[in-house]
């Protein structure tokens, strides 16, 4: 199985976790922003985050450092545009990013110039290779509701524009959804679809309530339904696609190592999953290398993928037509 060849379609990469670490050295140095080294292999033992980090919250440290070049309108719509660009090489034909606006808002921007810069990047790549995307507004489970509501509001124009859902990210606690069940539910009213990082740090709890409180109808990661009896039916039941990221869950401690990932065993007892790469540079990965672990320790052979990217198309926030092109596209 030749992965590089093989069309690829991504749900859950994140915008902040996928910088070049030359355009952060171009952008600081241009925008007089100090770094911890101007080396580019240096910078990127600041950028990546080992195998053998020890939890989520180690994990998501490394997100200060790219944030800090991402805070004018033509850094972010560069940034958005290269993270297209290295996907369509690596023949990715449809891409979902996000990114949570108020990261981005430090240096005066405000929320729509945020969200316009990164639509324009796409936009930009979409015009110069043969890839298609969308963007996913994702809110800070540590910021406030009412912040939540500020995304949520802000977003509402750009809908049907290159923006097509709202997601809640950041560290994981235990019973998170019952606090933003009215922001999602405004989102939902306006025609956001919604996908929710949950199940990622042992509490597959949190994936039943994601699923019920919120109406998600796809969830980030999803790896501890395999701990919750209640969860694992209500994903299986109602169809909710797992946006699975094995490399990221090695990191973050979700699993040990490759071989106890829970994805083929999903897919083999019919959960719908996807393969992600949740962050390229913090990941140190990409769609390719992706396929290649999976197909490294579970023999993944041609239906089981070809099963997998219909799966992705069909879940995907695309309208119909990109969604038709994209199936096409798998000869």
């Amino acid at each position: 199985m030749n992965s590089l060849a093989l069309p690829k379609i991504e749900l859950h990469c994140h915008l902040d976790g996928s910088l070049r670490a030359e355009t952060i050295i171009d952008i600081a140095n241009k925008e007089g922003i100090q770094l911890p080294s101007y080396d580019k292999n240096e910078l990127k033992k600041e950028l990546i985050t080992p195998l053998d980090c020890e939890s989520l919250d180690e994990y998501l440290q490394k997100f200060h450092l790219p944030n800090s070049v991402m805070q004018s309108e033509d850094s972010l719509r560069r940034i958005t545009f290269e993270l297209f660009e290295d996907a369509a090489k690596e023949n990715v034909k449809y891409l979902e990013v996000r990114f949570a606006p108020l990261l981005h808002i430090i240096k005066g921007l405000d929320v729509e110039q945020v969200i316009q810069s990164v639509i324009n990047g796409m936009r930009e790549a979409e015009s110069r290779y043969e890839i298609k995307g969308n963007i996913i507004l994702s809110c800070m489970r540590t910021m406030s509701v009412e912040r939540a509501f500020e995304v949520v509001e802000k977003g509402k124009k750009f809908l049907g524009q290159g923006l097509v859902a709202i997601d809640l990210c950041a560290a994981e606690e235990e019973g998170f959804s019952e606090k933003f069940v009215e922001p999602i539910a405004r989102a939902r009213e306006y025609g956001y679809r919604v996908t929710i990082h949950a199940g990622e740090t042992g509490i597959g709890k949190n994936v039943l309530e994601a699923v019920k409180l919120l109406g998600a109808e796809r969830i980030g990661h999803g790896v501890f339904i395999k701990d919750c009896p209640e969860a694992y039916e209500i994903v299986k039941e109602r169809k909710v696609v797992l946006e699975m990221c094995p490399t990221s869950n090695v990191q973050t401690k979700a699993v040990h190592e490759y071989k106890e990932h829970p994805i083929f065993q999903f897919h083999r007892d019919g959960i719908k999953v996807t393969l992600n790469t949740d962050n390229r540079t913090v990941s140190n990965t990409t769609m390719e290398k992706e396929i290649n672990i999976v197909n490294q320790f579970f023999n993944l052979n041609e239906e089981d993928y070809r099963q997998i990217y219909v799966t992705s198309v069909e879940a995907s926030f695309a309208n119909e037509d990109i969604k038709k092109w994209c199936l096409a596209q798998y000869k």
